[in-house]
């Protein structure tokens, strides 16, 4: 058995998006200063590193992140990889490789990989995000949770509309995926969000397993 850890790791220094809270993390009680033990505190926006979205981030009437389902966050899932030549993956992408309607759960690796590969501090503006129309499609297929290896699922300069398809259909999106060392493929997905009550997204632990 394979297990891939396709978490971010939260620091200071992790990329957030433009205008989100940057990441405080540190110890506020230190042994080697005399305290009787370690302590340490984090401030941080939900939608930090590696993150779940529930429908509530975008449609008011939406779950919430403590409400999803946990037989949409954990089974099988589908990692399809986009050419690098692709920098908005279309419906007519969708229809160019090869995905499994019968598995409902679907995880894009774009060249969004190497930015983690290359452990980039800097926020990408420029990253690879899914359209409207192939968001629509993936809703039509019954995909219950559609994730992607960078923070947004829809393009920075407007994605506002892929989410509203996405979200607006039910789905959970999972953002922020390092599968930079995953290759294409059927894993068995465990994806636990933060049980924060009543938010619209918390970060999460991910796991992808492989018999």
């Amino acid at each position: 058995m394979q297990i891939f850890d396709i978490t971010l790791s939260i620091s200071p220094e992790i990329p957030t998006w433009p205008g989100d809270l940057k990441v405080k993390l540190g110890r506020v009680k230190k042994i080697e200063e005399g305290a009787s033990d370690n302590l340490s505190q984090m401030e941080l926006g939900v939608h930090t590193g590696t993150h779940v979205d529930a429908p509530f981030h975008f449609v008011q009437s939406g779950i919430k992140i403590d409400e999803l389902p946990l037989e949409v966050l954990v089974g099988p899932v589908q990692v399809v990889r986009m050419g690098d030549d692709i920098d908005l993956i279309s419906a007519n992408d969708l229809k160019k490789v090869k995905i499994d309607p019968k598995i409902p759960r679907i995880l894009f690796k774009t060249r969004n990989t190497y930015y983690w590969e290359k452990d980039e501090k800097e926020f990408q503006k420029d990253f690879v995000a899914i359209s409207q129309d192939a968001a629509a499609e993936l809703v039509r297929m019954g995909m219950k949770l559609v994730g992607i290896d960078y923070l947004s699922v829809g393009p920075f300069t407007n994605s506002k509309p892929t989410h509203d398809t996405l979200l607006g259909g039910g789905l959970a999106l999972l953002e922020g995926a390092d599968l930079s060392k995953v290759e294409p493929g059927i894993y068995q997905l465990y994806c636990l969000p933060m049980k924060l009550k009543a938010t619209e997204g918390a970060p999460a632990r991910v796991i992808l397993v492989k018999p």
